[in-house]
């Protein structure tokens, strides 16, 4: 069973590892962006599986993001010290990708909240993200 689990570990740590490719200056930028101790995976594109978790490129227009927002929560007060991993998928919808634009996509959790937020290149709040659903999985 842990050999299932080994495979795409290493796949993941690969994908890390490989340059990211050149942003296309026809299409709109997405990086993404979370504190270190939590996880921010780009996962689907306008309901279509992306391949890449580490960023989206998309055509000018209306475009939706899915992503898989990971963060640990620990026990109340400080004296319950068993932490565990909370998993939330997100989607954000924006009507107005430009080409050339680059954009950031930020999420964050608070306790058990998550917020998402997609700024523009100016730093300029444009659409805050939904939580789909959030569990231990």
């Amino acid at each position: 069973m842990r050999h299932l689990l080994v495979v795409p570990f290493a796949l993941l740590l690969g994908a890390c590892a490989a340059p990211l490719p050149q942003p296309d200056p026809r299409q709109a930028w997405v990086e993404l962006y979370t504190p270190a101790t939590n996880l921010l995976m780009a996962d689907r594109l306008d309901r279509r599986f992306w391949p890449d978790g580490r960023y989206f490129q998309v055509s000018p227009g209306a475009h939706e993001l899915e992503l898989r927002f990971q963060f640990e929560t620990g026990g109340g007060m400080g004296l319950d010290r068993d932490f565990s991993r909370i998993t939330c998928y997100l989607r954000v919808r924006y009507a107005d990708f430009a080409a050339g634009e680059r954009y950031r996509l930020e999420a964050d959790s608070l306790g058990l909240g998550v917020r998402a937020w997609l700024y523009d290149s100016r730093r300029r709040p444009l659409v805050e993200g939904e939580v789909t659903n959030c569990g231990p999985f």
